[in-house]
């Protein structure tokens, strides 16, 4: 009896299968959270140290929750330290303790009295606890244990989009091997536009413009940019967003899910939907629960190949690898480019060597002629020199 197969995941009744089941998403973002619940249950339970310093009002520990998507093919083809932004319907920095270090251009005291402005709302203010300028963090933040200080000290860092790409020289890796790397936020005024729609951009010698955004838009550009997801995008198929804390609830999470989704597949994923492969919710240490699967593993038909045309492909690169490297790695087979006909090798390789032998032996021959040739005169010398003697002893006798 054949095994019955199950779906992992379930698909949307109608309409295009290119989209998340909402009952789907909360059913695993449901049993994430329980599963992680019970885990730390579990090891509190067994655990046989106990902190003295904890009392019975403190708030458990609260793990992240990942969006695990991945793509048919490589998202992009290098690294890119500066992450993109999406927007969640459930903040990640909702609480009124998180501290925020806005890292702004020179000079910085404009920024300061932005944020102190009297129209820039109370509640966002509160929370920015540091402004520093470039010049700052270059001259008092050299040291490696004063960079991990300021690290510590708070909890979402910012920084003005005009200078996110001079950071990761300044911070090192203490920053950016973290989850707090700077965020880019705009912290430009809007463009202006004429009567006709188009954007007018300003002269570079006039003294009036402006160079910082009025409060109202420094304040908005920086709650938007807390409540975003942050997409750290790298030259392989699989991308992990944070959208969630094991404190949510599952709708939060499925929601989450649902924005960042809907984010990756319309602005950061090529070809959108048809690029993607699988999307997972996972926590730090659990397995990954499916939300959605594609059904083919390819993004076209074009990229299939048949068995014929790629074995002819194979066989051409090494053809091509062995005339390169004859010397390093000798190939049985020559292919022939002018009339695309495969001759053995071998064959030539005999020829060459019989030609070798030919040529050694008629040097071994010259050789043993020229070693009669130089025997032969020693002897005739030595006869003469005999003669010689003989000659010298009879007129000794004579005389």
């Amino acid at each position: 009896m054949a095994p019955e197969f199950k779906a992992l995941t379930t698909r949307v009744a109608s309409g295009s299968p290119y989209q998340l089941d909402q009952s789907q998403t909360f059913r695993a973002s449901s049993a994430l959270l329980k599963h992680i619940s019970s885990e730390s249950d579990r090891k509190a339970a067994v655990s046989s140290t106990r902190d003295l310093l904890s009392t019975s009002s403190d708030i458990p520990d609260v793990e992240p929750v990942w969006l695990s998507l991945t793509t048919k093919k490589h998202i992009v083809d290098r690294h890119r330290l500066k992450p993109g932004k999406i927007p969640l319907p459930h903040s990640l920095n909702q609480s009124p303790t998180t501290t925020i270090c806005l890292i702004s251009c020179d000079p910085q005291r404009q920024v300061k009295d932005t944020i102190a402005h009297p129209s820039f709302p109370t509640a966002l203010s509160s929370r920015i606890t540091k402004v520093i300028g470039l010049s700052k963090i270059k001259a008092r933040y050299k040291s490696f244990e004063s960079r991990r200080q300021l690290l510590i000290d708070h909890d979402v860092f910012l920084a003005d989009a005009r200078v996110i790409t001079m950071l990761p020289k300044i911070l090192g890796k203490i920053f950016y091997q973290s989850p707090k790397q700077p965020i880019p936020v705009s912290l430009e005024p809007y463009k202006q536009t004429n009567a006709s729609g188009k954007r007018v951009t300003p002269k570079a010698a006039d003294e009036n413009r402006k160079t910082l955004a009025p409060p109202l838009q420094v304040a908005k550009e920086i709650e938007k940019t807390v409540n975003c997801a942050l997409v750290h995008l790298s030259p392989s198929n699989n991308t992990s967003v944070r959208v969630g804390y094991s404190s949510f609830t599952a709708q939060q999470i499925a929601d989450n899910v649902e924005a960042v989704v809907a984010g990756l597949a319309g602005k950061y994923i090529p070809q959108g939907w048809r690029n993607i492969r699988a999307v997972h919710v996972k926590g730090p240490n659990t397995m990954a629960l499916p939300i959605w699967l594609a059904d083919e593993l390819w993004v076209d038909e074009a990229d299939v190949l048949e068995k014929e045309e790629e074995s002819a492909k194979q066989f051409k690169i090494m053809a091509n690898q062995g005339s390169r490297k004859r010397k390093e790695r000798p190939l049985n087979i020559e292919l022939d480019g002018d009339a695309g006909v495969v001759t053995n090798r071998a064959k030539r390789e005999e020829a060459i060597d019989g030609e070798k032998n030919k040529q050694k032996k008629k040097r071994r021959v010259e050789e043993t002629d020229l070693g009669t040739e130089i025997r032969e005169r020693r002897e005739k010398l030595r006869e003469q020199k005999k003669m010689e003697k003989a000659n010298m002893h009879g007129l000794e006798k004579a005389s």
